[in-house]
């Protein structure tokens, strides 16, 4: 309830915005708050027959609401703030004189004045109010310095229930104007958890987006890979068919030597046939695990093998692609790279990101008039022994001849959504992502490039 009476001070335009408005619906709450305690107060200063107090607390309440109107209207926040603590610093003092001075219960509210300003203004503006109400009531003391305590303008004989009934007042306001503040910062602590919510199932449906464009990119080479032992496959089923024609015609001659010899030359087309078989099927079992959410579980790994696998995958996904596509690459891998442990899976889509991404920037770069030279990818592995370690560390490089890294954006690459490919070619995340993979195999990623001449990806595994 009280919710919505607040949403109706507040301006459209600011509710059209779908913004939780937090600090907009303290202030509406503290200026409601202010106009109730206001004309409550006129009973009570009816009662003890303090006439100018009530006065007073019906120009307060009235003032309170109007700001709140002009405010529902389009003043801006700061202004119409501004104008409630000029009012507020204004209207206690005179209560206060009216009330006997620093001894009545009205001084409170100089205490309360900094509060207030901090809870719709901010910390700084607080800092200013603190002044104010200090200098307000050195105004005060000095005035009673040089003229006396003023006598109170209220009857005496209730003095006892105007100090319980206002400091009660004062207690109950403070509380209130807490209590909004506290149940504001609830449910802005609430909509933060729920938008952080939604931005990390944003963030995996993205990854998964990333994987699976990443894995279109790749049926086409896919496809080449596995045609070749397919081929194998049905050449070899073609050769034992005519194998066990003439097997059969042998028996029917009665010729058990060259059916023995047959027999031998079948059995090794066979042997062929089950080894490309096996072959076909570990391209699409890489592929399964390629499309499928990682388990998180380390196995030992040789790099070499995994890093050739894709390669070749990358080279003929984009070559199937794309028929103009025209680059070469080579490998330099180091003989004697010993297994790592690590996610095999995870590590393959650093890989291809980074193999994709340099045929692409090396290509991209060739087809232009001045470049005289084909597009080339190298592929280092090496193993780097650092004195102080016992456990050496395995490099993987990735060197492209395209135009290379600009030092201006060489610091954001590895950022999210970040990318120098024309709309709709890259999601700018594939850096990102390759980034974060590496680190949690706690190793590192780093560029080193020339602008002109090429670039260099280089991935440390500790």
């Amino acid at each position: 309830m009280f919710r919505k009476i607040t949403e109706y001070f507040i301006p459209k335009s600011k509710l059209e915005t779908g913004d939780e408005l937090r600090s907009e619906r303290i202030f509406v709450a503290v200026l409601l708050i202010s106009a109730i305690s206001n004309f409550l107060g006129i009973n009570l200063a009816i009662d003890i027959g303090a006439k100018l107090n009530g006065y007073l607390l019906l120009v307060n309440g009235c003032i309170n609401l109007l700001i709140l109107v002009a405010y529902r209207q389009g003043l801006p926040k700061k202004i119409a703030a501004t104008i409630f603590l000029i009012q507020f610093a204004i209207s206690f003092p005179i209560q206060a004189w009216l009330q006997g001075g620093l001894a009545s219960p009205a001084t409170a509210a100089f205490f309360l004045l900094p509060s207030v300003a901090m809870l719709i203004l901010g910390k700084r503006a607080s800092i200013f109010w603190v002044i104010v109400s200090a200098t307000l009531m050195l105004g005060i003391l000095l005035l009673e310095k040089s003229i006396g305590i003023p006598e109170p303008e209220y009857n005496l004989d209730k003095k006892q229930t105007f100090y319980f009934t206002s400091i009660l007042g004062t207690n109950i306001t403070i509380f209130l104007i807490l209590l909004v503040y506290e149940l504001g910062k609830s449910r802005a602590l609430q909509n933060i958890q729920e938008k952080n919510q939604v931005l990390i199932n944003t963030q995996a449906q993205l990854i998964q987006a990333e994987k699976m464009a990443s894995l279109g990119e790749l049926t086409a080479g896919i496809a080449h890979e596995i045609q070749n032992p397919l081929n194998f496959v049905n050449n070899f089923s073609e050769v034992s068919e005519e194998i066990l024609e003439e097997i059969q015609e042998e028996i029917g001659k009665g010729n058990y030597q060259e059916v023995a010899d047959l027999t031998k030359d079948l059995q090794a087309n066979l042997s062929k046939i089950t080894h490309h078989g096996k072959r076909a099927g570990s391209i699409v079992k890489g592929m399964l695990e390629h499309s499928r959410k990682s388990d998180g579980k380390k196995e030992l790994v040789n790099l070499n093998n995994l890093v050739e696998e894709c390669l070749k995958l990358s080279f003929h996904g984009l070559r199937a692609k794309d028929k103009s596509f025209s680059a070469d690459f080579k490998t330099v891998f180091d003989p004697d790279l010993p297994q790592k442990e690590l996610i095999a899976q995870d590590i393959s889509r650093v890989l291809l990101n980074l193999f994709n991404n340099a045929f692409y920037a090396a290509t991209e770069h060739n087809k232009s008039p001045e470049s005289k030279s084909q597009a080339k990818v190298t592929v280092f592995t090496r193993q780097i022994q650092h004195p102080e370690d016992k456990i050496a560390s395995i490099e993987i490089a990735v060197h492209d001849n395209g135009p290379g890294v600009p030092d201006s954006i060489r610091d954001k690459i590895f950022q999210p959504f970040f990318t120098t490919k024309p709309t709709g070619k890259g999601t700018g995340l594939g850096l990102s992502l390759s980034y974060d993979i590496i680190k949690a195999h706690g190793g590192m990623i780093r560029v080193e490039s020339e602008e002109g001449k090429g670039c260099t990806f280089i991935i440390r595994l500790d």
